[in-house]
């Protein structure tokens, strides 16, 4: 199969597993790619190792730091292939990943990205985990409804379909998660997959995911949960049970409403379910059974905000009859 892959590769201070990314990436069993390298301001030793290895097929630039998305913009403008694959630097590819993901696009003309799974290792420790997302469309354009189900540094998209929609969103009030905000734009214009094979390896390092209250990351992916389930329900969903949907989806309890109902919530998520099924021409009865296993992960989310509600107004009522015997004690 004869086609030119432009592979994404930001770098930023990545130098602890840069040379092993690409070492994966040069060893791929679809030999016909360019490797486009982006140094994005890093301060160690990343420039150096990349120097180091020589192969015709990498194109390498350095900048001034700009960020993921917009590295990720450049190195678009720079690709020369009709087809783009994205892989972080401490990530690895299995030997036939490009191979295969090319094969299902240039057969499945109508799918505009491909993911793969992906074995999740710590530092240099296997955990054990896989990420294994959903394979199919009409799977995919559900669970995108609330959160990524793509691995980022796995994926393979059309050149056409991501500048069809506007490529990375720089606005700092929508990324990161700068992949699902353009996933999320994507499936809107395209069939999306996953490849259900483990073709990826994704090394998992600390995130800046607050345990307390709600992250900025966190607030980013509500609010595009919001717009996704505007954009399907907008016109039969009230707004309200949208935003308390998403909310309660992420346990960002300090935004959900004052009283929200469980029968609103799970009428949404189906009428999700089933508008998804003619807007995909998916199997209703398979998308029911996503729509349940999401109210399964959702309602100890809403009882718990129902149950805290409940423990706070209690205490608020104490406080209050403390506060009115004192006043007569005076």
């Amino acid at each position: 199969m004869s086609h030119l892959v432009s592979i994404l590769f930001p770098v930023y201070n990545g130098a602890a597993y840069l040379r092993e990314s690409l070492d994966s990436l040069l060893r791929q069993s679809h030999q016909e790619f360019e490797l486009i390298i982006i140094d994005d301001g890093s301060r160690d030793e990343s420039a150096r190792i990349i120097q180091n290895v020589n192969d015709h097929r990498i194109r390498f630039y350095r900048q001034d730091n700009r960020g993921l998305a917009a590295t990720l913009n450049r190195a678009i403008a720079l690709s020369r292939g009709e087809y783009l694959a994205r892989q972080d630097q401490d990530d690895l590819s299995f030997p036939d990943r490009l191979e295969k993901q090319l094969r299902y696009l240039a057969t499945h003309p109508q799918c505009g990205l491909v993911g793969t799974w992906a074995e999740i290792v710590s530092g240099t420790e296997k955990t054990g985990r896989v990420h294994r997302h959903a394979a199919e469309n009409h799977c995919l354009r559900f669970d995108l409804l609330f959160d990524n189900p793509f691995v980022h540094s796995s994926v393979m998209f059309r050149k056409s379909a991501v500048e069809a929609v506007g490529m990375y969103s720089t606005d700092s009030s929508r990324q990161p998660p700068e992949d699902y905000e353009l996933w999320s734009r994507l499936s809107r214009k395209w069939e999306v997959a996953n490849i259900p094979e483990v073709l990826h390896i994704y090394r998992e390092v600390p995130t800046s995911m607050s345990r307390d209250g709600v992250s900025p990351f966190r607030n980013r992916v509500i609010d595009i949960s919001i717009e996704n389930l505007e954009w399907l329900l907008g016109d039969i969903a009230v707004g309200s049970v949208i935003r308390d949907l998403a909310a309660l989806n992420h346990a960002a309890y300090v935004r959900v409403s004052s009283h929200p109902r469980w029968s609103d919530i799970s009428r949404l998520v189906i009428d999700a379910a089933d508008r998804l099924a003619v807007l995909c021409n998916g199997p209703q009865c398979v998308l029911h059974e996503r729509a349940k296993a999401q109210l399964a992960e959702i309602k100890p989310h809403y009882y718990r905000f129902k149950n805290s509600r409940g423990v706070r107004r209690y205490i608020k009522g104490i406080s209050g009859a403390f506060g009115r015997l004192a006043s007569g004690w005076r």
